[in-house]
């Protein structure tokens, strides 16, 4: 067993999410963190919503309310979504906690007692009508590298470059399009160039990340330079620094603060399991191994800044240094970073209205029918398109007609002939290379989710629905009621590759798999879902919040499991639902009339 940190991308807290979303952080790391549970590792998924920042006061602005309000809203809602997506987070919660501010403050510290922050005066860029300051990824302009016109003002997505917004041809504000001003102005940078042999020598040492993650992060390091990871901005966690800390306009970067949540959610998780070092077995620990998901936009983050952070903190940087009290944190084991998703060829905008959000989507449709469109049509490696004809298709031709009408056929044909599971007498060929590659199929599938592999390990998990419907056609249960042997001994071996498939299935479509389970005659929990808590904040009794949490030791072995002769069958029902051909229109209507 292995202690493993499923470390879930932070969703910003200034609107819903939408299924681009979901798509590169969401469902991957819960099927991947589901699996790890299932083959019997000790497993800690965290995440919440990152609440800081520049947008959230602009999006609180437009609303007529305050950044706090706005967050909480927003908050509330993305908690809501991801748990009714069946995302088992140990702890989501959020970055305006009280722990978290402690956390993230005692990290600034020890970095800037190890020599790390260097003070220095920069120029930055504020909003000539509001004298806000402007992020920079709220600057975009022509790119003086590549030449790129859509460049932002923290790197270029056309050439990977990291910039500043001052280096932009032509900078213009996302906000209102104006042209932003520049100021002088002292923060802190984090000497990111202390680390670039550590950071190369650590990304070198990484054999088994996606080729893409690994050759961008790399690429990265010939461009390193001093980060500021403080802002001018009131919204935000204070500096922790005599003289910074009083003033009400110098906040933390929510670059810095973010990518600490994944430490201090931990932290909060311990706090609340009553072991307050309970975090650090993932933390602490050489041999614990953490995986961080998110999409292909914020890698830079998860292989170059949180890990310079973390080594910053250990002292292990040019300048050395000792860690502080949290001791020495370890780097990512994996970045495991999907594409993007687009939709109906377009790239997904909320503010232009191309978009799809998880509420909306969950009112209408099965979850677990968007978990299988993304997990076997997902931006795995590539951008993906999702098309409301594919979704269609794919529900209908593959989990309907596919996997439903297998466990429907199959239960059926039980519950009629025998109304429990029969006993099987002496197999033919066909019966045992049928449970041959049903069992076989737990190596296979599991180690294509345990390499982030998730489309190719459902595939093979749906030709062994695929194979086992042809099983079925081809021994004609239907036509041996006068054998009952023969009958029981077929129905039996449909019903054990049922449940071997119901078990490898059970990570993509775990609501599914709940029934599936029940419809063998199956009891207790097979697949746990995730449960919303109301909180209070650790360390202010006047602040509550909700989170995700959920207990999910409870989980079925990813190994074949004997069915027992004699458990009851009741007539079954429906697993998925049929789409009519009309939501295609309905649909691609709903999304024009925005």
């Amino acid at each position: 067993m292995s202690r493993i940190l499923s470390a879930v991308a932070w969703p910003y807290a200034n609107g819903p999410r939408h299924i681009g979303h979901v798509a590169g952080f969401g469902v991957p790391s819960d099927v991947f963190s589901r699996y790890m549970r299932m083959a019997g590792h000790d497993v800690l998924m965290v995440s919440g919503t990152d609440e800081h920042g520049t947008p959230i006061l602009v999006e609180a602005e437009k609303q007529g309310t305050t950044p706090q309000a706005l967050a909480d809203t927003y908050n509330r809602v993305i908690v809501e979504d991801l748990a009714a997506l069946g995302l088992t987070y140990d702890l989501f919660t959020r970055t305006t906690t009280r722990n978290h501010y402690a956390v993230v403050q005692e990290m600034f510290r020890t970095v800037h007692k190890n020599g790390y922050m260097v003070e220095k005066t920069t120029m930055g860029a504020i909003s000539p009508s509001t004298g806000r300051t402007l992020p920079d990824r709220y600057i975009e302009g022509t790119c003086p590298i590549c030449g790129y016109d859509g460049a932002r003002g923290d790197q270029c997505d056309n050439c990977g470059n990291q910039l500043d917004p001052i280096d932009l041809i032509n900078p213009r504000s996302r906000v209102n399009g104006e042209a932003p001003k520049f100021v002088e102005s002292t923060h802190f940078f984090l000497d990111l160039p202390a680390f670039a042999n550590a950071l190369e020598t650590w990304l070198r040492g990484r054999k088994d990340w996606r080729p893409n993650v690994l050759n961008f992060s790399l690429n990265l390091i010939d461009d390193m330079r001093p980060r500021a990871m403080t802002r001018d901005i009131d919204w935000g966690i204070p500096v922790p620094l005599a003289g910074w800390e009083e003033n009400p306009n110098k906040r933390l970067y929510v670059w810095f603060d973010a990518v600490i949540g994944y430490l201090s959610a931990s932290v909060e998780w311990a706090r609340r399991s009553g072991d307050d070092d309970a975090w650090r077995q993932w933390w602490n620990d050489p041999a614990a191994l953490s995986y961080y998901f998110m999409g292909k936009d914020n890698i830079t983050f998860h292989s170059q800044i949180w890990p310079a952070e973390l080594l910053a903190y250990d002292g292990k940087g040019a300048r050395g240094g000792t860690p502080g009290v949290f001791g020495d944190l370890q780097l990512p084991t994996e970045v495991v970073s999907s594409e993007f998703l687009t939709m109906e060829g377009k790239k997904f905008a909320s503010s232009r209205g191309i978009v799809i959000y998880v509420r909306d989507m969950l009112a209408r449709y099965q979850p677990d029918a968007l978990r299988y469109f993304i997990s076997v049509a997902g931006p795995e490696n590539q951008d993906a398109d999702f098309t409301w004809a594919d979704f269609l298709r794919r529900t209908n031709d593959e989990l309907v007609a596919g996997w439903g009408n297998l466990v429907n056929r199959t239960a059926s044909m039980i519950h009629k002939n025998f109304g429990e599971i029969p006993a099987a007498g002496e197999l033919h060929e066909v019966d045992a290379a049928m449970l041959r590659q049903s069992s076989e199929s737990f190596a296979k599938v599991g180690e294509l989710i345990g390499t982030h592999r998730h489309r190719a390990g459902i595939d093979a998990a749906m030709r062994l629905v695929q194979d086992a419907n042809r099983y079925v056609s081809e021994t004609e249960p239907w036509k041996l009621t006068g054998d009952r042997e023969r009958l029981g001994t077929v129905l039996n071996t449909a019903a054990q590759v049922v449940s071997d498939a119901n078990t490898l299935l059970a990570p993509f479509l775990p609501h599914s798999a709940q029934k599936v389970h029940e419809t063998l005659g199956g009891t207790g929990v097979f697949a746990p879902q995730p449960r919303i808590d109301e909180v209070t904040d650790l360390d202010d009794d006047s602040r509550h919040y909700p989170v995700i949490t959920g207990d999910y030791r409870d989980v079925p072995a990813w190994a074949s499991a004997r069915l027992v002769p004699g458990t009851p069958v009741a007539k079954p029902t429906p697993v998925f639902t049929k789409l009519d051909d009309s939501i295609v229109e309905e649909e691609l209507e709903r999304y024009q009339a925005r």
